[in-house]
């Protein structure tokens, strides 16, 4: 059974208060699969350095390792387990040198497996899933004096309300960028998807605690802003002036912040682009264009049997609008191929709809059962072989999509926002309003600045500029 956290125990401050007066506790936080584990990851770090952790640079330094897990794909669990064999060792000599480290899964597959975690991997010491991280560090002193504790109950409470603020040094040092979540679970049950059994149902956070937490990233620094939600379009919170908002309210109430020059927002789902939202694309320079946008396959029938909720030309129209409301925009997309009942027909068809579309980028896989999904128990599985040949057929024309794509940016002139020191001394990489790595070589800009830069060359993955000389920061 899962443990319900008393957060109030009496011998937990004491232990804290003696421990304050030692060097501070490390902990590692590994990181797995999306943005929301990303941004998951942070909040965890917030919640233990409350708690009087710093961050560890290795495992090897930590005294607390924390593997942040993803459900997604069976090769993402199998990872988990493979870590954690790994780690064994790791804790057996820490334990012979007198400094123990404790471990602990959290994430989606702590979600999804539980107390099987532990009888698998008995080194674990914790089991915490997605719901419940402002119970971490409660969790983790106990954990310390040799309780194995799974808690993976969903909190009656939103865990967003207990969480910890970030101090601004601790912002600033993450850089120019963040992730805010703003949506969390999912009610679409997609045939294929664990997330409605691992993240629960949808949760949408109130546009006041949003905005005051974006006030409080461009306050430290931060320039870029990208929404989070298992479907961020279904985001429907209570407004601040009372009424019930959707995404492009809350969009258009952000770009209002001084300080914060773009933003973005992912994953979305067809069904929830609404007008106002389609709108936003047409109306905020800072809502960058490029949308992604899962359609998965290009087959009504296998959009049907993965219970997607629109078909092929429900989609099409949906990008349609888009580019009618904002023609510079890129689409992205996530696409699953080799899903059961899946024929040479169906595979077409997905094709077709790449071709149709166009994309400037996607992610692309072979599906992958997950147990307790519908998908998991249908017939007519499809032949591992036969998808990964499918699946090569898509890469190929996704990866020459996105070829033409960063090949139709050279000579063009655009803004870039400079986010980290490149390979190469004098470098900087930036990043595009498409989400291009852009290398420039500049002595007279600083992380954080936005740059208006001139396309010289494209490769594979990046693409080099040189400066006009217009700094078009704030």
């Amino acid at each position: 059974m899962s443990e319900t956290i008393d957060l109030a125990e009496p011998d937990e401050t004491a232990s804290a208060a003696v421990e304050s007066t030692h060097a501070p506790r490390k902990v590692f936080i590994k990181t797995y699969g999306c943005q929301m584990n990303v941004y998951d990851s942070t909040r965890m770090e917030d919640a233990l350095a409350a708690d009087g952790y710093v961050p560890a640079a290795s495992m090897e330094d930590a005294d607390l390792i924390l593997l942040n897990t993803c459900h997604i794909r069976e090769k993402a669990a199998e990872k988990v387990y493979s870590e954690l064999g790994r780690i064994r060792a790791l804790k057996d000599d820490r334990r012979t040198t007198g400094r123990p480290v404790t471990l602990g899964v959290t994430g989606c597959v702590a979600q999804a497996e539980g107390e099987e975690i532990i009888v698998r991997a008995p080194v674990v010491d914790l089991v915490v899933g997605p719901q419940t991280y402002h119970r971490l560090p409660q969790i983790v002193a106990r954990a310390r004096r040799g309780e194995a504790i799974v808690d993976t109950e969903y909190a009656p409470e939103d865990k967003f309300d207990h969480l910890p603020h970030a101090r601004a040094t601790r912002i600033r040092s993450r850089g120019v960028t963040a992730f805010l979540t703003v949506q969390e679970g999912c009610d679409k049950f997609c045939t294929f998807c664990v997330v409605p059994y691992t993240r629960g149902s949808e949760v949408s956070r109130t546009a006041a605690t949003i905005i005051d937490e974006a006030k409080r990233l461009v306050d430290a620094g931060v320039r870029e802003i990208t929404l989070l939600g298992q479907n961020v379009n279904a985001w429907h919170g209570e407004g601040v002036d009372g009424r019930q908002w959707g995404l492009g309210e809350l969009l258009f109430a952000l770009a209002e912040l001084p300080g914060l020059d773009r933003l973005r927002y992912t994953t979305s789902h067809p069904i929830d682009m609404d007008d106002r939202l389609i709108a936003a694309h047409r109306d905020l320079d800072r809502l960058m264009p490029y949308l992604h946008l899962p359609v998965q396959s290009g087959s009504d029938r296998i959009l049907k049997a993965m219970n997607r909720s629109h078909t092929a030309a429900d989609y099409l129209r949906v990008v349609e609008r888009v580019r009618q409301a904002r023609p510079d925009i890129a689409m992205s997309g996530d696409f699953i191929v080799g899903f059961p009942g899946e024929s040479e027909r169906d595979f077409a068809d997905t094709l077709e709809i790449v071709r149709t579309v166009g994309y400037a980028g996607a992610f692309s896989f072979k599906y992958s059962p997950r147990p307790g999904t519908p998908g998991a128990t249908m017939d007519d599985q499809v032949p591992g072989d036969v998808a990964g040949e499918r699946l090569a057929r898509l890469q190929a024309l996704l990866n020459d999509q996105q070829h033409r794509f960063n090949e139709a940016c050279v000579g063009k002139t655009f803004d870039v926002l400079l986010e980290k020191p490149g390979r190469r001394p004098g470098q900087i990489i930036g990043r595009s309003p498409w989400l291009q790595s852009v290398i420039i070589s500049t002595q007279d800009h600083d992380i954080g600045d936005l740059v208006e830069a001139k396309i010289t060359a494209a490769g594979p993955n990046s693409l080099s500029a040189t400066l006009t000389g217009r700094n078009t920061s704030a």
